[in-house]
């Protein structure tokens, strides 16, 4: 009987980039949070798969058939198996995938998740989806094998995730992951999508990802980051839904959009690098107004009264504010020099009904990464036995 295994994944906030780096190759910033979501991977006694949460008040029980994991109970759970816990059936599910394609059979699983990114059972922006998916590879694989590389298990979260939206970029993921702050562009995730239907899991997993890039950065020490939460809870899939079935997605303005905040995350990434806390500043307000335009064009809802409010307070505190993320609800952030205490800010934050977050950065495990990664990444899994393209097609 397998030994129980524990792995937890830290939260995250995107500090830049966001909605850009949506098309391959852009770049976009995110910073792990010292919030972590931990899964536990145990012998499972009555199901195939137990899946137990804090978001679901009783364990939910599924068998394994051809067409995946179903609940044992279809009119009580499928409701949960298709919301609150349909990224930890993804991993499984393509975990149990992979496994058949090495020639390995399922393993009778329990995965028991506690999450801290959550306030009072709602999610309060810091990535709970990305974090449950990566805790929930690491703890399943090495629960039942194969056991994983870190950037192996990154590829597996992706892969997993684009089975439930194919435009997912993963800078989730990559935080999660790899912990610490992080510049990181996407590869192509229809063409991995399209890839891994054509050719099978493993052939994905190998394959070279024409985009993705990761680059840790060293978090500054002339300003400070400060994280607040709305009170409203914001659904990152539906914005980005809504944004790609525009006319704005095909236009010139997309590519200018894009253009626009690759160079502001290229004058941010030059201003932490070099800890100057004036052009942070400048580079953050410049992002905020990148949004703003963005906002007004496609009409996505991205700057609500909160957030706004959020924003112009930290201006007003001598900082910089923006959104983290899709917006419209969720969180938000602050920089600050560090010569400015947020005692005032969190005043008025929290007199505007806005909540602090208090945050640091999780430890980074990503030591002189390659600027990008290419085929073959994780010698401890096999390579398929059929030829598989050294690109992505």
């Amino acid at each position: 009987m397998n030994a129980p295994v524990t792995r937890q994944a830290p939260g995250k906030l995107v500090l830049a980039g966001e909605y850009a780096v949506l098309t391959p190759g852009q770049l976009a910033l995110v910073a792990a949070v010292d919030r972590y979501v931990t899964v536990t991977a145990t012998p499972a006694h009555r199901a195939d798969v137990e899946l137990v949460t804090d978001l679901v008040d009783h364990p939910v029980e599924l068998y394994r058939d051809c067409d995946g994991l179903r609940p044992r109970q279809q009119q009580h759970d499928a409701a949960f198996v298709s919301g609150a816990l349909t990224h930890l059936v993804a991993v499984v599910e393509a975990t149990d995938r992979l496994r058949a394609e090495l020639g390995l059979r399922p393993v009778p699983v329990r995965l028991s998740v506690r999450s801290c990114l959550h306030q009072s059972g709602v999610k309060i922006g810091l990535g709970s989806s990305g974090a449950v998916t990566v805790a929930a590879v690491h703890a399943l694989t090495d629960f039942a094998g194969p056991s994983l590389g870190a950037e192996m298990r990154f590829r597996l979260a992706l892969l997993a995730s684009l089975t439930l939206d194919v435009h997912a970029s993963g800078a989730d993921l990559a935080a999660s992951t790899w912990g610490g702050w992080i510049r990181y562009s996407a590869p192509d995730r229809q063409a991995l999508h399209h890839l891994m239907h054509l050719r099978g899991l493993l052939a994905a997993l190998h394959a070279e990802w024409p985009g993705l890039s990761l680059n840790p950065l060293a978090p500054p020490s002339t300003v400070t980051l400060h994280p607040g939460w709305t009170g409203r809870p914001a659904s990152t899939t539906a914005k980005v839904s809504h944004l790609q079935h525009t006319t704005w997605w095909h236009s010139a303005a997309h590519q200018r959009f894009c253009s626009h905040s690759s160079h502001l995350v290229e004058e941010l990434t030059d201003a932490l690098d070099r800890d100057d806390s004036l052009c942070v500043l400048a580079a953050i307000d410049a992002a905020r107004e990148l949004l703003l335009g963005l906002d007004e064009q496609a009409v996505l809802g991205i700057f609500t009264p909160e957030l706004t409010t959020l924003c112009d307070m930290a201006k007003a505190a001598g900082g910089a504010g923006k959104p983290s993320g899709a917006g419209g609800g969720d969180c938000g952030i602050a920089f600050l020099t560090s010569a400015t205490g947020p005692g005032d800010l969190h005043r008025h934050w929290r007199a505007s009904g806005i909540t602090p977050l208090r945050l640091a950065a999780a430890q980074s495990q990503l030591v002189s990464p390659p600027a990008r990664i290419g085929p073959h990444p994780d010698s401890t899994l096999p390579t398929p036995a059929v030829p598989i393209p050294r690109t992505v097609p």
